[in-house]
């Protein structure tokens, strides 16, 4: 599967999703939705997130220019909130599924598809 099906598919697919990225570790991006667009700072401060994390819950993280608070990180994963919507950020071996919701979709629901795919994508070596 491409990287793109699983941004297509797995994630805005789950019809839980808005939109969604998948960004590497080392830099650049992956696959992402059609006009989703992660500025080069936003991936760095995406990745630096979880190197330091009370900088992001203090900074909070931008995605395609739009600010998201910080709620809370817990190991691997990064969650976060603009008014009704959110979005679920989750490191994984060598990449960031980085995927947004929006109401009425509520944030276990959007997490529990970005998690699955985060653990599934970590059993197979990325």
């Amino acid at each position: 599967m491409s990287w793109q099906a699983y941004v297509d598919t797995n994630l805005v697919g789950s019809g839980k999703i808005a939109r969604a990225a998948i960004i590497g570790l080392a830099g650049g991006v992956w696959a992402s939705s059609p006009g989703y667009t992660l500025s080069a700072d936003e991936q760095k401060a995406i990745i630096a997130g979880f190197a330091n994390t009370d900088a992001v819950v203090t900074s909070g993280v931008r995605l395609a220019g739009q600010k998201f608070f910080v709620l809370r990180v817990v190991d691997h994963s990064i969650y976060g909130k603009k008014q009704a919507d959110g979005c679920v950020i989750v490191k994984t071996k060598q990449a960031v599924l980085v995927a947004e919701y929006q109401s009425p979709i509520q944030a276990p629901e959007a997490t529990v598809v970005v998690e699955a795919l985060a653990d599934y994508l970590i059993s197979v070596g990325y």
